[in-house]
């Protein structure tokens, strides 16, 4: 049946992406889409398309849920941080219209935004994170303790993108940082035993990971990855596990771990799909298979590790040419 149409809010450039759903889904469904920007290039590969206020805007979730209603769609989900809050909050009502959210509880959900309260919450729960500080006297007594020092790394307490990040290697430059009222801090251990990230898909039914997809970075661009290599370990498979056994998340997420003694920490989760996902869909491990499998009220079976090691990603760059008149409106700003 070609009923099982997915909302894309948010779509921005994440074109590619889109052109692997209608790929995968092969006519099952269309792809809904929505952009505050009638310039978001993504919109051009989607079946239907919606400008919509900004996610800020009281009338927006109202908006969202009429599209829901116009387009029939089935299942939800968005492409930037700041929207999956706002999804979970509302995610018993989308349930009870018949639309499944792709996105966490919204307890979950909070934690992803919150970088110490996930710290607080995954240490108390026996997982491995990066020894994080929210005040500076908290951290002063770390280091008078021994329990952390110098250099140290800091970043927003709710960022994304690595916008506000950086090393500080005296207390002047943490201070210096601390105070420069550009964002609100933590201030972390500097983990220097490497990196890694997974592309993970937690069944919306088990709440279970089905799909784990684990690269090394080649080369990164800022907010992302934009080369990455494959590779496999089962003791990623296995503390993947166990980070999502404490949390209640649903669908795709990008998690990222650093490496220390031969052990993974988990430094955060992005639960959405990630910018370098098409990696793992390039690599034979479809995310959107499951994602209707789901939609359809079925739980998906374990496909974890299975793909090839080695398998490289390279991103490039590419664009769409489109005259004025085929956009959705001429309201923007020309620079």
């Amino acid at each position: 049946m070609n009923d099982k149409n997915i909302l894309f809010c948010s779509v921005g450039r994440r074109a590619k992406l889109l052109m692997n759903f209608r790929e995968s889904m092969n006519g099952c469904g269309k792809i809904v889409a929505t952009d505050l920007s009638p310039v978001a290039p993504a919109l051009f590969f989607a079946d239907e398309t919606y400008l919509v206020p900004r996610i800020t805007s009281p009338d927006y979730f109202e908006c969202v849920k009429d599209i829901c209603r116009k387009s029939d769609v089935k299942a939800i989900t968005t492409l930037i941080d700041p929207e999956i809050e706002l999804l979970a909050t509302h995610r018993i009502e989308l349930l009870d219209m018949g639309v499944l959210p792709l996105c966490p509880a919204d307890w979950t959900a909070h934690l992803c935004f919150d970088k110490y309260e996930m710290f607080r919450h995954l240490r108390s729960k026996g997982v491995r994170t990066v020894l994080t500080y929210n005040t500076l006297e908290s951290f002063r007594e770390g280091l008078a303790q021994g329990e952390i020092s110098f250099p140290v790394f800091m970043k927003p307490i709710s960022g994304s993108g690595s916008v506000g990040i950086g090393h500080c290697n005296t207390m002047e430059e943490v201070e210096e940082k601390w105070h420069d009222g550009k964002f609100t801090y933590i201030i972390q251990e500097l983990m220097t035993g490497g990196d890694c990230d997974a592309d993970v898909y937690v069944d919306c039914i088990s709440h279970k990971p089905v799909a784990i997809f684990s690269k090394k970075k080649i080369e990164s661009r800022i907010g992302g990855a934009s080369k990455t290599i494959s590779y496999k370990d089962p003791k990623l498979f296995e503390f993947v596990e166990q980070v999502c056994s404490v949390l209640e998340l649903n669908g795709p997420c990008d998690m990222d771990f650093f490496i220390k003694d031969d052990e993974y920490y988990l430094s955060e989760i992005n639960p959405r799909f990630g910018g370098a996902y098409l990696h793992a869909y390039g690599a034979g491990v479809d995310f959107i298979k499951l994602i209707l499998q789901n939609m359809e009220g079925k739980e998906n079976q374990s496909i974890i590790g299975q793909y090839n090691e080695d398998v490289i990603m390279m991103m490039y760059d590419d664009v769409v040419i489109a005259h004025k008149s085929e956009l959705m409106s001429d309201n923007f700003t020309l620079l």
